[in-house]
């Protein structure tokens, strides 16, 4: 009996969801083991760089551009960097450190793709390659407020073949909110605990846009598959 598309589709794609799965439960690990070494500045909610100067510059946007491979509390640094650089300065720092992740992320997966390339069938890399250019974008954009998930989305669009630029200006994107909001509140809340309301907002703009996407298509009858969804792979 012949199968369904949905679920042929599926089929095709369960390498790609293998990575996926694969890379998330890695840097889950990695934040377990950074908590309970209680390494410095990597399992430290409250991370301390020293007074505002070059080399607190330096050392937050290193840790940002890291966070795709470390366990780095990346969202207090965003405040921190607010505290430390200002609204403006914090900001823009905080942007630089999540777009070099990003690039990273996805040239990790890069290099990693043409592995997985070989593994898989032509016709799943077909099926990837539509599936990232409809719907990749706006994947990106709306994980990037997500730990775990932000760093995954990168890596595997890179394997799955998502031009850099594409990629850069989704991560953009997202990433802008993020170090807005962070910066603002590092600069002027009391305290560390504004960061839970930041990340509240960040997150209620990123399912906004996701919505948005989602009724800006619907006029048109694109509708997603049924048994596959771009969101859950890239």
């Amino acid at each position: 009996m012949r199968r369904p598309p949905g679920v042929l589709g599926a089929e095709l794609l369960k390498p790609y969801a293998w990575v996926a799965a694969g890379v998330a439960a890695i840097l889950l690990a990695l934040f377990g083991i950074a908590e309970a070494l209680e390494i410095p500045l990597l399992g430290d909610e409250s991370p301390q760089l020293g007074a505002a100067g070059p080399g607190a510059a330096a050392a937050a946007f290193a840790l940002l551009t890291g966070d795709v491979l470390l366990p780095v509390p990346s969202s207090a640094l965003m405040l921190l960097n607010g505290a430390l650089f200002g609204p403006l300065g914090g900001a823009l720092l905080s942007f630089a450190g999540s777009e070099a992740g990003a690039v990273l992320g996805w040239t990790i997966g890069r290099r990693g793709g043409t592995l997985l390339d070989r593994a898989v069938a032509p016709e799943a890399r077909a099926r990837v390659a539509e599936l990232v250019a409809a719907r990749g974008a706006v994947a990106i954009v709306v994980t990037r407020p997500v730990p775990v998930l932000a760093e995954t989305a990168v890596i595997l669009a890179g394997a799955a073949g998502m031009p850099l630029g594409r990629l850069a200006l989704a991560a953009a994107v997202g990433s802008v909110p993020l170090a807005v909001a962070y910066a603002l509140a590092g600069a002027y809340a009391e305290s560390f605990d504004a960061g839970l309301a930041v990340f509240a907002g960040v997150l209620a703009l990123a399912a906004a846009f996701w919505w948005v996407d989602r009724r800006r298509r619907a006029p048109s009858g694109q509708v997603d598959d049924p048994e596959v969804r771009v969101d859950e792979l890239v």
